[in-house]
C-alpha cells in the first residue's frame, strides 16, 4: 500500500488574528505566522519542513490568502 502524503489546510485569517491549521482533518491549532505553522507541521511528524515550498506545495491548501497573509 502506498504512503499517502498528509493534506494540510490553512483556513483564512480570522478577524481576531491567526489562521486555523488542519492536517488530515485534525485541528492542530491557530498559527499567527510562518513560525507557528512550521512548528505545527513538525509536531504532526512532517520532516524537513524548512525546505517545503509553502507557495507551491501539493501538501498545503491555503484558503483566503497564501503564506504571506496572516
Amino acid at each position: 500500500m502506498a504512503h499517502r502524503a498528509p493534506r494540510i489546510v490553512v483556513q483564512p485569517p480570522s478577524p481576531s488574528g491567526g489562521r486555523r491549521v488542519r492536517v488530515d482533518g485534525t485541528i492542530l491549532g491557530v498559527a499567527y505566522g510562518i513560525t507557528d505553522f512550521l512548528e505545527f507541521l513538525r509536531r504532526a511528524g512532517l520532516e524537513d519542513v524548512e525546505s517545503l515550498d509553502l507557495e507551491d506545495s501539493a501538501l498545503v491548501v491555503w484558503r483566503g490568502g497564501g503564506p504571506d497573509v496572516w
